[in-house]
């Protein structure tokens, strides 16, 4: 089956979703017209286009204007559900509408998010690995591999923020690292963490939906590969850059090195509670061991309390003396404010529209949920095609997960959204929080980084054929 006949009726579906009076004269639950789907479309263009366009890319450089771009479109938004005339989730029409929606978008889905994201980000960047390695080729290598492992166990956000400036460091003699970045993307800030539920975002939710917490690691088999394959293309494509540096370049990098030291450690003690605030904390459920039922924000409380108690005792002049900076976690929360705003209307078109679809099989949902994970932002695609799996229930026997909030969804098609989304999320910028957040670190080093079309070509060259094989070895056998 060709990538192309997956996707095809996605594509439909978002381009020819049928208006909400059609769809209520023939009968149907009314669903969006297709206009209201184009300040999504309009807000991702502004991502791709204003930080190359002469006119606009210095201004797109302050986070100011990024979030008035999110915000002048998710206003178009709001302006639509508030004067439809039909509501929404059982809401009424009008204002209570635009509230419901609001409450969705910024209490349950969007300030999760962000303070996961700001959490695992403030306190891994109160660890500092000092140091100046010689930046050879199987040393960056190791970095990367070594991300790839931490990923999952202190999530894409807090292993890319722990290396990506020790990896500049040491590669700061060397001209040619912009694709040392691209693949610290890929593997750190994105395939790495699929094992856990605080590796990435999507997983996360899914955790909170009821899959077990250890569910995610029998990905293991598709992780390996994937992380094996990628750090051994990454090796041989560095080899060839590190043959074309400058001899000047190499001696400097030869001489300039210092030991590797850890400092700021206490913060290892920080983020392992806030894996235990992600493992044990889960609104609506007993704390294991108690009768106590954890209310709505706990949790993001618990985080936030954890962020205090790293930027008190973490030494002083350390995150100074690490170019320690809020600038990219402000430029990620303004402008997913404005995709989780101007997403909804898609998201609602594709749960309206979602039978129409015909995904059956692991091959269908993967390609699907990781397409559009790659703009939608993984971790609500990863929500929208986790409740098309549950609604397809276990006609066929196949293994199915009992879910606590009811219901059962096929294990492999489970394991194919979870890869998906994840694995895809490295295709473009937007496709995960810390894509951005490394490119601007890595910008602020010096680091001319491709923009958004030219990070999507290394996407496509790398990534898409590793995915293909993904699909084949992994997930065809059960029907993909």
């Amino acid at each position: 089956m060709k990538i192309g006949r997956i996707l095809w009726p996605t594509v439909v579906i978002l381009l020819a979703a049928t208006p909400s009076s059609a769809a209520e004269a023939a009968g149907m639950a009314a669903v969006p017209g297709v206009g209201w789907a184009l300040p999504f479309t309009a807000l991702l263009l502004s991502v791709a286009v204003l930080p190359l366009a002469p006119l606009t890319k210095e201004w797109w450089e302050h986070n100011g204007s990024k979030l008035l771009v999110g915000l002048a479109l998710g206003a178009l938004v709001l302006a639509h559900y508030g004067t439809r005339g039909y509501g929404f989730e059982g809401h009424p029409p009008g204002l209570a509408t635009v509230v419901a929606v609001v409450a969705r978008v910024v209490l349950e889905d969007y300030l999760p998010f962000l303070v996961l994201l700001f959490s695992l980000y403030v306190i891994a960047g109160g660890l500092q690995l000092r140091g100046d390695l010689r930046a050879r080729p199987a040393t960056n290598t190791a970095i990367l591999g070594l991300g790839a492992a931490m990923a999952s166990l202190v999530g894409t956000t807090g292993a890319s923020m722990v290396l990506i400036r020790p990896l500049l460091q040491t590669n700061q003699e060397r001209k040619h690292v912009r694709h040392t970045v691209i693949f610290f993307i890929f593997l750190v800030s994105n395939i790495g963490g699929c094992l856990l539920p605080l590796g990435d975002p999507p997983l996360f939710l899914g955790y909170i939906k009821g899959v077990p917490f250890l569910w995610t690691t029998r990905l293991v088999l598709p992780w390996l590969f994937c992380v094996a394959t990628l750090l051994a293309v990454y090796y041989l494509w560095d080899r060839r850059a590190y043959r074309s540096e400058a001899p000047a370049d190499i001696a400097r990098d030869e001489a300039e090195t210092e030991p590797v030291r850890l400092l700021g450690s206490i913060n290892l003690v920080w983020l392992l509670g806030i894996v235990l605030a992600v493992a044990l904390l889960v609104p609506g459920r007993p704390l294991p061991g108690t009768g106590l039922v954890v209310v709505d924000f706990v949790r993001e409380g618990v985080m936030l309390a954890l962020v205090g108690l790293s930027l008190a005792t973490t030494p002083r002049g350390l995150r100074k003396e690490s170019e320690f900076s809020y600038g990219p976690i402000i430029e990620v929360a303004c402008l997913f404010l404005g995709i989780f705003l101007t997403m909804t209307v898609p998201i609602e078109i594709l749960q309206a529209r979602g039978p129409a679809l015909g995904l059956a099989t692991p091959g269908h949902f993967f390609w699907a949920s990781g397409g559009l994970s790659s703009f939608l932002d993984n971790a609500p695609t990863y929500v929208v095609f986790f409740e098309a799996a549950r609604a397809l229930g276990n006609p066929a026997g196949a293994g199915g997960l009992l879910l606590p909030g009811g219901g059962v969804v096929r294990e492999d098609l489970l394991a194919a959204i979870s890869l998906g989304a994840v694995f895809m999320g490295a295709n473009t910028y937007i496709g995960n929080g810390p894509n951005l957040m490394v490119k601007a670190i890595a910008e602020g080093r010096g680091v001319r980084m491709p923009g958004f079309f030219g990070y999507m070509a290394y996407s496509a060259l790398v990534l898409l054929p590793l995915f293909g094989l993904v699909w084949l070895l992994f997930l065809s056998g059960s029907g993909g």
